[in-house]
Formats: structure tokens, C-alpha cells, sequence
């Protein structure tokens, strides 16, 4: 089978570690050799093929692996659990808000899992098998890998309220294009991870508060603390959006105020100018009775009456605190 199909498939040995298997041995695989997990590309022809006609699993599961689009939501089946979860991604190139979706069916005894793009929280679980130190059933594993992907988001979320204190001291002195698009690029962030974290807390609150045979109080307990965590990020990414919009706020009030002041003072200087052009148009007119036009001290006379003028209107200006 293609590689990039069969991602991998894994047997527990309930101690914490974990034996591999082929994609040739599934066929061999029953419920009494421990739990098993695969793990699928749902976009490749076999995964396809293995999924729907080998798995043995309900229809309505089939469907939720392979399905091209989904959001965050938990579905109970019977004794087991539909899943859609979101992982950050911090792939190398990528934007972490692109966020990365897996779909996983669980019960006692089998873990199917698919994906289109790797994901470092499913990376993270066959480490620690290979390390011995992995989950030892399935709701040890449902535990961990929601525990690893809310965790993941943390660092970033640290990342991004970092950004904002740095650029909330920038736009105090400058409030440049660069500035504004890094702050309006901040502010999409939080809003693009907020709109795929707010429904992953409802999946993980359906979790823990529907009864499944195989979780027990104690992994409710878990679930719960991981929820609030995931919670708290929620409403970090709340508040950096709402930070954000006061700096952006500050800023355009800034640039209307720069602009308001640089508009008053061309108004003064076309109010100083206007009687001016006023007079100096009204005697620069080509036609005959022009006053002084016979005296040699008249030019100089009207530039005294302009100077006087200016100086008129400058006193009435600060008389009335418009200077």
C-alpha cells in the first residue's frame, strides 16, 4: 500500500508502548492482541477502500473519517466516540491559524484516525510509544492526544501577546502602513483561532459530560481540566482582539487628529491669504482708474496696507484663540 495512505498502525501492549504493524497484518488483527490504531491519509484511493469495506465500523463513522470538511464536534455512538479535532499548525512554511483537522473513531478496542496533513500532537503520541511512556488504553489515548493539541496552542498564543506588547510600545511613536498591518495581521490571527477553538470546547465538553463505558470519572476529571484550560486560551485570544482594537483605535484617531491639525492650518493660512489675493487681484486688474497707479510710493504703500492686514488678522485670530 502507498506509504502516504497507511501513515501507520500500532498495536498497545498496555504497559505504555506499543508494537507496529503493517498495513498487510490488519487483516490479522483481532480485539484479543490490544488495542489498535491506524492512522490514515482519508484523501488516498486505499485509505478509502480499507475504511469503508474492511473497518467494520458504522456507515455514519465512515462518512466522518473521510469527510472532506468538517468543524470540531464530538458524536456518540453507541459505546463509542466520533471525533473532529484541531490541531495548530506549526508545520515549517505554514500559518499557524490554518489550523489542522483530525478525525478520529475510538472505542475500547480500535482507534482509526485520519488526516491530509501531519500533525505534530499525533507525532508526539508514537514517540512516546516508542519511548514506553504511552497511553495504555483508549481513553488514556483520548486524553493525551486533546491534552497535546490544546497544549500546542499555547506557545503561540504566548507568541502572539508578545507581538502585541511589542507593537503597542511602536505605536506610540510611530503609526506607520507597516505598523497597522502587522497589528490588523495580529488581530486576524486571534479571530481565525477563535473561530476553530470555540467549537473544539463543546466537543471536549461533550466529552466528559456524556457517559461512555470506558472512560471513567477519573478521565472525566482530566477532560474537564484540559476544557479549561482550552477555555482560558479562548479568552486570551479575546482579549488580545480587544487590545488590538485599541491600538488600531488609537492609532486612526491619531492619523485624524495629524490630519485635522494639518487641515486647520492650511484653513488659517487660506483665511490670512484670502483678502490678500483679494486685494492684490482686484488692483492687478489691465484697465484704467487704478488708485497710485501715477505714484512711485504707491507699491510700497500697498505692501504696508497688506503687512497691516496680516497683522490685523493674526491679533483677531489670537483674540479668539484660533492660533
Amino acid at each position: 500500500m502507498n506509504g502516504n495512505a497507511f501513515s501507520h498502525g500500532i498495536i498497545f501492549d498496555g504497559n505504555g508502548g506499543a508494537k507496529k504493524i503493517s498495513f498487510e497484518q490488519l487483516d490479522e488483527y483481532t480485539p484479543s492482541m490490544g488495542i489498535l490504531w491506524v492512522h490514515f491519509d482519508y484523501t488516498q484511493e486505499q485509505s478509502i477502500d480499507w475504511i469503508t469495506n474492511k473497518s467494520n465500523i458504522d456507515p455514519i463513522a465512515v462518512d466522518a473519517l473521510l469527510s472532506q470538511t468538517t468543524r470540531p464536534r464530538t458524536t456518540i455512538l453507541k459505546d463509542s466516540l466520533i471525533l473532529a479535532l484541531r490541531g495548530i499548525n506549526l508545520n515549517p512554511n505554514s500559518d499557524p491559524e490554518d489550523m489542522i483537522s483530525i478525525r478520529l473513531y475510538i472505542n475500547e478496542n480500535i482507534i482509526i484516525s485520519t488526516k491530509k496533513r501531519d500533525l505534530l500532537s499525533v507525532n508526539d503520541m508514537l514517540l512516546f510509544f516508542e519511548q514506553g511512556i504511552g497511553p495504555k488504553n483508549s481513553s488514556e489515548f483520548l486524553i493525551e492526544l486533546t491534552n497535546r493539541l490544546t497544549d500546542r496552542m499555547e506557545d503561540y498564543i504566548l507568541d502572539m501577546d508578545d507581538r502585541y506588547s511589542d507593537l503597542e510600545e511602536l505605536s506610540i511613536q510611530s503609526s506607520s502602513a507597516k505598523l497597522r498591518t502587522s497589528i490588523s495581521e495580529i488581530k486576524r490571527e486571534s479571530i481565525s483561532l477563535k473561530r476553530y477553538l470555540s467549537p473544539q470546547k463543546e466537543a471536549i465538553f461533550k466529552l466528559y459530560d456524556q457517559k461512555i463505558s470506558w472512560i471513567t470519572e477519573h478521565d472525566r476529571i482530566q477532560l474537564r481540566e484540559i476544557n479549561h484550560k482550552l477555555i482560558k486560551y479562548i479568552e486570551d485570544l479575546d482579549s488580545i482582539k480587544d487590545k488590538v482594537s485599541l491600538i488600531q483605535e488609537e492609532i486612526s484617531n491619531n492619523l485624524s487628529e495629524q490630519l485635522n491639525q494639518r487641515m486647520y492650518v492650511l484653513s488659517i493660512i487660506s483665511a490670512i491669504f484670502l483678502p490678500l489675493g483679494f486685494l492684490t487681484g482686484l488692483l492687478g486688474i489691465n484697465v484704467g482708474g487704478i488708485p497710485g497707479a501715477e505714484n512711485s510710493f504707491s507699491f510700497y504703500i500697498f505692501i504696508l496696507f497688506l503687512i497691516v492686514i496680516v497683522a490685523l488678522q493674526i491679533y483677531i485670530f489670537k483674540k479668539k484663540r484660533w492660533l
